[in-house]
């Protein structure tokens, strides 16, 4: 039995989807437009904590399975990207979420809002990494345009925002994040004061290249261009937190377009008119990063070889 998979798109869902698929013995290959480097999951903030994702209860249990495997490698000392930093949700409560809070270890709930230890990680690093542990597992990474879903005995599909056109799915959206790099003044946790009813939001995360500063929620926003306008108001917002944002030197303007999804993350199996296996992982919003790995050994999981899915 042919039991190659192709997994289109290169971002941290694709590459992650990959490793499962390749670790368990699969042959994959990885078809991207463009390498992670040049991808949104390059841009993003990266803190774990599942933001702006739908379903909320499978998304808590995919959560879960990536807070454990972040902590494994946080703890292992490898070259991941992946820490363990401190910070704080101002506001937040503990019952405005759902019970995977319950095995956050740590977290706290106090009057400024809930603090925990969470992984947080440097993303240009961390799909270096995981790119590496592809190749070392056998797997290979091909960039080429596609344009349209292969009809290959198994896919899987990580395309975010491109299922858009690529499935196509109407419900594929775009939620637009700008975020300024700055040197770092000395500020060692992360803080979040996020506006879910909003298009800008505050934060800020500690990161080896610098301070990270957050940002917007611009929702049907394909602009990939930094505002300069938006930057300073970003700016403005992290430093009325900590004072010394507003003298930090600018190092850097980044915008990712978060593929966010009406009905939610599709981790879904299907079969294609030719009789091959079609399996989407798309739609994470803005915590593709959070719930990764969890999508990934579901995905990895319905990819699976079987009887009723005979391979040609």
């Amino acid at each position: 039995m042919n039991s190659d998979v192709i997994v289109v798109g290169g971002g941290v869902i694709g590459l992650t989807t990959a490793i499962v698929l390749a670790e368990s013995g699969r042959q994959v290959r990885v078809w991207c437009g463009q390498r992670a480097a040049e991808s949104t999951s390059a841009v993003a903030g990266a803190l774990w904590w599942p933001y702006r994702i739908e379903p909320e209860e499978r998304a808590g249990a995919w959560s879960l399975v990536s807070l454990r495997v972040y902590t494994e490698l946080a703890a292992d000392l490898l070259e991941s990207g992946v820490r363990l930093v401190d910070g704080l949700h101002a506001g937040a409560r503990l019952d405005g979420f759902g019970p995977w809070t319950a095995q956050v270890a740590g977290i706290t709930e106090g009057p400024e809002g809930v603090r925990a230890r969470l992984p947080l990680i440097d993303m240009p690093a961390h799909l270096r990494w995981l790119e590496q542990r592809l190749e070392k597992a056998g797997g290979t990474i091909e960039t080429r345009q596609v344009e349209r879903l292969p009809d290959a005995p198994y896919v899987v599909n990580c395309t975010g925002t491109g299922a858009r056109d690529l499935v196509p799915d109407p419900q594929v959206r775009s939620i637009r994040g700008q975020l300024v790099v700055v040197e770092n003044p000395g500020i060692h946790d992360w803080y979040t004061s996020v506006e879910h009813a909003g298009e800008e939001t505050t934060y800020f995360m500690p990161q080896p290249y610098g301070l990270l500063l957050g940002g917007t929620a611009q929702e049907d926003d394909w602009n990939p261009v930094p505002d300069p306008a938006t930057a300073t108001r970003i700016i403005e917002r992290c430093a009325r937190i900590r004072p010394e944002i507003a003298n930090a030197r600018v190092l850097a303007h980044r915008v990712g377009l978060r593929p966010a999804r009406d009905s939610g993350v599709r981790v879904e199996r299907e079969l294609t008119p030719s009789g091959g296996v079609l399996v989407h992982n798309y739609g994470h919003g803005g915590a593709g990063v959070t719930v990764a790995w969890g999508c990934a050994e579901e995905a990895a999981a319905l990819a699976a070889p079987s009887s009723a899915h005979p391979s040609r």
